[in-house]
């Protein structure tokens, strides 16, 4: 046996009855010969980390627009603390690590610059469908690799664009991507918000505090154990009525006192004009576009330029939409040669 059959044995015999083994994935689009070192999830894990859309998520909001601390989560920072929480819940539900630890690295790669702004902004000027999590599957199907994407296997690009709203992924460690993602920005949201003086922590309701925990390390371990005592052996993964309940309540909270607020929002409608004005520069001028998406327009159904400029902008950090945007529509000082 190679090290990849070997995995493949071990996950047969350790993994629970329920969990997704890697020798029996539907497969890739476009198949490819094996590795005799790695799984097929370790090795979509291993194309996804070196993609250039995922460094990218180094400098794309979370929460604050382009945060000049240090310590802010960005897109990027988000991603890991999903990615971490999803496998301690895979491990302690004997679930496909590799296939968690995957899907949780890939979830977001699709993310707009600006956060969930910069996604509403395109819905507007592009398509009222406009998904994150529709264009993280696209990045991975189709725009990574100069065009090519990564050919992951289906149960992976079933766990990122299932990872949001009212779908539900095929597998239990697609599911759980959902709860890791929930429980990682809930927490590190408030932790983000008291950082930036928007919240104390005497303003979370006590009744909340009194079920979830009253600090950032044990809400997380409340959620992660609740989910884990009520997703034993069950295809379904859910949290206990109760914790479900607090972490639905505490997620509304946010709403209200962080991410609708106007002193952490201020600057959403300004990088909202940003994303207007360069999806109308770029239609208007795809020539102006990089080669990788303008000769993408007409080669095949739906590959219209607006959808080419909304490729590209949907790529941009948050520091690159502006440096754009500056470049094109702010003038420079002029000087004379002399002075």
């Amino acid at each position: 046996m190679n090290l990849r059959q070997l995995t493949e044995e071990r996950e047969g015999l350790l993994l629970s009855p329920v969990a997704t083994l890697s020798g029996a994935t539907r497969g890739r689009e476009h198949p490819a010969e094996p590795c005799p070192i790695r799984s097929e999830f370790q090795r979509d894990r291993d194309r996804i980390i070196h993609c250039q859309s995922f460094r990218r998520l180094m400098y794309k909001t979370q929460v604050f627009l382009a945060p000049a601390g240090d310590h802010y989560r960005t897109r990027l920072t988000h991603t890991l603390e999903v990615t971490q929480i999803a496998r301690t819940m895979a491990r302690a539900l004997r679930l496909n690590e590799d296939l968690t630890e995957a899907a949780a690295l890939g979830h977001d790669l699709g993310h707009t610059p600006f956060g969930h702004a910069g996604e509403d902004a395109l819905c507007r000027c592009y398509d009222p469908d406009f998904a994150h999590y529709r264009q993280s599957l696209r990045v991975v199907e189709k725009l990574e690799r100069g065009g090519e994407g990564l050919n992951l296997t289906w149960e992976v690009r079933d766990a990122i664009v299932n990872h949001t709203g009212s779908a539900v992924a095929a597998t239990p460690e697609g599911q759980l991507i959902k709860f890791a993602d929930r429980i990682a920005y809930i927490n590190h949201d408030i932790d983000d918000a008291i950082r930036a003086g928007i919240l104390n922590v005497a303003d979370i309701p006590t009744e909340l505090t009194a079920v979830l925990g009253e600090t950032h390390g044990e809400r997380i371990n409340t959620m992660v154990r609740s989910l884990i005592d009520a997703s034993q052996n069950s295809a379904t993964i859910a949290m206990t009525p109760e914790v479900q309940a607090a972490t639905d309540r505490l997620r509304s909270f946010l709403f209200e006192r962080v991410y609708l607020n106007p002193r952490a929002k201020g600057e959403e409608n300004k990088a909202k004009e940003v994303v207007y004005a360069l999806f109308t520069h770029y239609v208007t001028n795809p020539d102006k576009l990089p080669d990788r998406y303008r000769t993408r327009i007409g080669t095949a159904e739906g590959e219209t330029v607006e959808r080419a400029v909304a490729d590209f902008i949907s790529g941009m950090t948050d520091r690159y939409a502006i440096e754009a945007y500056e470049e094109r529509f702010v003038p420079r000082v002029w000087r004379g040669l002399h002075e």
